[in-house]
């Protein structure tokens, strides 16, 4: 039986990522430079054949996916399940403010992800396994077929992990992906991933990458500078 590709896009710059807020569930707008990165995610995907898309229903997603669909014209399926994490009462909070409101999650979030559980939100451990199973429910939806899932930070990072072959307890060993950074996984017939692309933002000039202009995200931090 073929493989299937599965494509993973996360979403472009939005104003919780220029402002630095909480914006899990919250539905944000995209920034200007959010829009410059789509020109360029378009043009990453002119050329990039794929049978199917699907979208997190957000806006900032959907707004990502349509870029991706430019040259394709393929009908957009919104789906929940690639939502990002529910932050419960994180959410719209200054990251700033975060440890010094909830500083038990906090600690977790920035040293011991695998451990994060917010007060009426969602823990890792089920957004692990939730994208794990939208992933494979996808994948075997459309065998053999390529697909582009536009998703976010959070559950790509949690499906990273699991593409790795890593337990959820290495999480905090894989890369945040940047602002329209491309991901692509192969998917077995016995349902094993295979990691072909990682957090790819070649697409992007210096100045218009999200991460390159922060460093909250870089190895060795310590609490308080990954809350910055």
């Amino acid at each position: 039986m073929p493989k299937t590709r599965i494509y993973f896009v996360r979403h472009c710059e939005a104003e919780g990522n220029f402002y630095r807020l909480f914006h899990g569930h919250y539905d944000s707008k995209i920034t200007q430079n959010g829009k410059i990165q789509l020109g360029y995610l378009a043009e990453r995907f002119k050329d990039i054949s794929y049978d199917y898309i699907y979208s997190s229903p957000l806006n900032r997603t959907m707004l990502t996916a349509k870029a991706v669909n430019k040259y394709r014209n393929l009908d957009i399926i919104p789906y929940e399940r690639l939502i990002e994490i529910n932050g419960g009462h994180w959410e719209n909070v200054s990251w700033k403010k975060i440890p010094e409101l909830y500083p038990d999650e906090a600690y977790c979030w920035a040293m011991e992800p695998h451990k994060f559980a917010p007060i009426a939100g969602e823990t890792m451990l089920q957004v692990r396994n939730r994208i794990i199973n939208t992933t494979l429910t996808i994948a075997n939806m459309h065998p053999g077929k390529t697909i582009v899932c536009v998703s976010h930070g959070c559950v790509i990072r949690n499906m990273l992990c699991w593409a790795k072959g890593w337990d959820i307890d290495k999480l905090n060993d894989v890369k945040w992906s940047d602002n329209t950074a491309v991901s692509l996984i192969e998917i077995d017939e016995n349902n094993k991933p295979t990691l072909l692309i990682e957090s790819d933002n070649s697409h992007l000039p210096e100045n218009n990458s999200t991460l390159g202009k922060q460093s909250w995200w870089k190895p060795g931090l310590t609490l308080e500078q990954k809350f910055q």
